[in-house]
């Protein structure tokens, strides 16, 4: 119970008396085993802290472009084995070189001096450019290069450029329609791409491009899969540091201003810190890797842990200044708000857990490890803060004194708190038909969210692979490609005439298609071959194969012969707008396999797996936070042992969700992974604050005390340290803005608004909603059967 000295002023007893049972099932009592033993426990959790520091050295970078969409499907398997086979596309730096004078002498001349430098890169295993182009070969003879060693000069020079602008090879591929841009495709060793080595063989690149191309006046960027992985790599490695720093900085400064006293800071503060550490370090020994989600777990344990901290230490400096001494007072905080903490801290997990529901590796991967963070989060919070608080906290019969009438700022909050709980009370009736009406307006905008995704968006959008990219996309049809595997019946040779007609139409099919362009295969070069040389015979396209370098071979035709690709490239649209095209490539085909029988013919490539899969999978993970919603509800319900309970907390719990779809909506933006991550995890963090006001209120429901006095009493108490906690929740979220990763932004704005959506749906929905359930189930009670 709690002493009332003014309607606005409620403070904890001295001697106070708790409920019997826990709705936690007594597991918060685990926080008060380390309070026994103070010193032995901070020399274990030094111990801790050692191994830690060594588990977290084994985290490694996962910065895989496909690894959101591994999973089981067939699909996903045929996407490995193409990208097995013929491994170009992953290894391929793309250079994207632009400017009105591209084409002049000069330029042309460091162009090419440029590329020669490429080719001289350690790692570098092959490179196609417009230079690597040939003239129409002479009968018996090799066909020479289409650019001399010594460029004319004049007029000539003016024949000789519109030779190559209209050059069937490279145009359109390799060199824009209007000669302004050009692309060099620069193919490196595998073992590069995937070792620390690729940092410096992209800056080697970077480099040359400095020094050969810099008086020039061209614009010189670089794209493709392995810049997108350093970049990726690097954002994640940045981010880590900011979201540490600032999500520290965020939680001291505010602990410090409200408690003002060093001792308490640390108590709130510091086992947050501390499970980052701990839950990091195993999800480094149980070889978790480093990716796009991942790398939000550090904020994401901050704000769970530092939640509950802030709670704990709130109760138990209220029950200083009420005259208990130290040891009591954390240890009668553990047990009066620790059953509240596991709570909180169990409808995280069930938010983690949900995410196994996924089709996605990479999602359920992150809800594994958040629910192993969370796990540890809870019991470094329920031991560490009374540990610190029993070994740092001094003289608190003095602090009593000085804080029983001189604690302004977390006065400030209680008057604030009573001011919107006696409007809320006052008629809960209205009140909560106004909230019905309001989530399920929300609720209905919610569902006209459509599922949206773009390879970008998984990319640094302030570095240069978006921006070549998009240039590509503007000036070469695209930069993602489609691949259209073909696999050969057993037995069948490349050179059969079947397998090279099967070829042709599937060729001649992708270039018909609407939105795919760019498309190159071995039928390229029997074209080539047939015009230029007037040859058609297989003798000669197998010559020409055989003297082509072998990485470019195996761009389109398998080690083994036994499959080709036929490959395409795609503008980087949503894949709404992408799917469409790719399934209408699909549909097409099919007329190729009817005239083939025994011939596999699939479209395949990371683009087509995006369009394919990413709108089912977000969907599932959106009917998945459906389901969540229904299980939170029921558990919370259970612990406490009443319907009441349950009921009244689904609004506010529902609100947050519905209230950022709504701004998404508003914004003109979809439902996409990071958003669906992002709601999904919100929900269970945004709870909290429910919990501890139903926790709080369960306490004050006592014989002779009215409901309205019930919470009114439980919102004075609990308010301040709920709006103190969504404030450092949401600025321990909020950090992720300076990521570049715009998927990691819109996690980041997206929670850190749940989060202030959860506070106002605790303050202004559940109050009244619970009200009128409680009078409703005392009226129930009361009537005769």
């Amino acid at each position: 119970m709690l002493e009332v000295r003014h309607d606005n002023e409620v403070h904890v007893e001295k001697v106070e008396h708790r409920p019997a049972d826990s709705i936690a099932f007594g597991i918060e009592r685990l926080g008060l085993l380390a309070v026994k033993v103070p010193i032995l426990s901070c020399v274990v959790l030094v111990l801790l802290i050692v191994a830690a520091v060594f588990g977290i050295k084994r985290i490694q970078i996962d910065d895989s472009l496909s690894q959101l969409f591994r999973s089981d499907s067939k699909e996903f398997h045929q996407y490995e084995e193409v990208t097995k086979k013929f491994p170009a596309e992953e290894f391929d730096v793309l250079v994207v070189v632009e400017g009105k004078t591209l084409l002049a002498r000069q330029n042309l001349e460091k162009l090419r001096d440029f590329v020669t430098d490429l080719q001289l890169v350690e790692g570098t295993r092959g490179l196609v450019s417009l230079f690597s182009a040939r003239q129409a070969p002479a009968p018996g003879k090799l066909p020479a290069a289409l650019f001399p060693s010594d460029l004319p000069e004049g007029e000539a020079y003016d024949k000789f450029i519109e030779t190559v602008k209209s050059n069937e090879i490279i145009r359109g591929k390799l060199l824009s329609e209007d000669g302004t841009l050009a692309l060099v495709v620069l193919s490196l060793e595998p073992k590069v791409v995937a070792s620390n080595d690729l940092g410096k063989v992209i800056g080697e690149i970077r480099k040359l491009m400095t020094d050969d191309l810099a008086d020039t006046g061209l614009n010189v960027q670089l794209s493709g899969v392995p810049v997108m992985q350093l970049e990726i790599r690097n954002a994640v490695e940045r981010d880590g540091l900011t979201y540490n720093v600032l999500g520290i900085l965020a939680g001291c400064i505010i602990a410090i201003i409200f408690f003002r006293k060093v001792s308490f800071m640390i108590a709130a503060a510091f086992p947050p810190l501390i499970a980052i550490l701990l839950a990091l370090g195993a999800l480094g020994w149980a070889n978790f890797n480093l990716n796009m989600f991942l790398n939000v777990m550090t904020p994401l344990i901050m704000v769970i842990s530092f939640s509950d901290s802030m709670q704990l230490t709130f109760a138990a400096r209220d029950r200083l200044i009420a005259g208990q001494d130290k040891v009591t007072a954390f240890k009668n905080a553990v047990l009066v708000v620790g059953p509240a903490c596991v709570l909180t801290h169990a409808t995280a997990g069930i938010s983690f857990i949900a995410l196994q529901f996924s089709d996605s590796d990479l999602i359920r991967k992150f809800g594994e490890a958040g629910l192993a963070a969370t796990v540890i989060a809870l019991i470094a919070v329920l031991s560490l803060v009374p540990v610190f608080g029993v070994l740092l906290v001094r003289n608190e019969k003095t602090f009593a004194v000085k804080f029983q009438g001189a604690d302004a700022g977390v006065q400030a909050l209680r008057n604030f708190c009573y001011w919107i709980a006696v409007r809320m009370v006052g008629r809960p009736g209205l009140f909560s038909l106004i909230a019905v009406v309001f989530v399920g307006s929300l609720a209905v905008v919610y569902s006209t969210l459509e599922p949206r995704y773009r390879l970008a968006d998984q990319v640094p959008d302030k570095q240069q692979a978006v921006a070549a990219s998009n240039r590509l996309d503007a000036k070469l049809t695209g930069a993602n490609p489609v691949n259209v595997l073909i696999q050969f019946p057993k037995g069948a040779s490349l050179y059969a005439p079947e397998t090279l007609q099967t070829i042709a139409d599937v060729h001649a099919t992708v270039e018909k298609t609407a939105g795919v362009g760019n498309v190159w295969s071995v039928e390229t070069l029997r074209r080539w071959l047939a015009e230029k040389a007037g040859s058609s015979d297989t003798a000669t396209l197998q010559e020409y194969v055989s003297l082509i370098p072998e990485h470019l071979v195996r761009r389109f035709i398998d080690k083994e012969q036994d499959a080709v690709v036929v490959a395409g490239r795609v503008p980087d649209l949503d894949s709404s707008q992408l799917l469409p095209v790719v399934d209408k490539l699909d549909r097409e085909l099919d007329a190729v396999r009817k005239k083939h029988p025994g011939y596999e013919v699939a479209v395949t490539g990371l683009a087509a797996i995006a369009a394919r899969n990413s709108a089912g999978m977000i969907e599932k993970l959106n009917h998945g936070l459906t389901i969540e919603f229904a299980l939170v509800a029921m558990f919370i319900g259970l612990a406490f042992r009443s319907w009441v309970v349950m009921l009244a907390c689904i609004l506010p719990g529902i609100f947050p969700v519905v209230m950022s779809g709504t701004v998404l909506w508003a914004m003109g933006e979809g439902l996409q992974f990071a958003s669906v991550v992002a709601l999904t995890v919100s929900f269970g963090l945004g709870l909290s604050a429910t919990i501890h006001f139903l926790n709080r209120l369960r306490m004050e429901s006592a014989p002779g005390v009215s409901a309205a006095i019930a919470v009114e009493r439980a919102t004075v108490l609990v308010g301040p340290a709920l709006i103190l906690t969504t404030v450092v929740l949401a600025c321990g979220l909020v950090v992720t803005v300076f990521s570049d990763l715009p998927s990691l932004r819109l996690f980041g704005w997206l929670s850190a608004f749940s989060m202030v959506a959860a506070l106002f749906a605790d303050l202004f929905i559940l109050r009244p909603t619970a009200m009128f359930l409680i009078n409703l189930s005392q009226k129930l009670k009361r009537k005769p059967v």
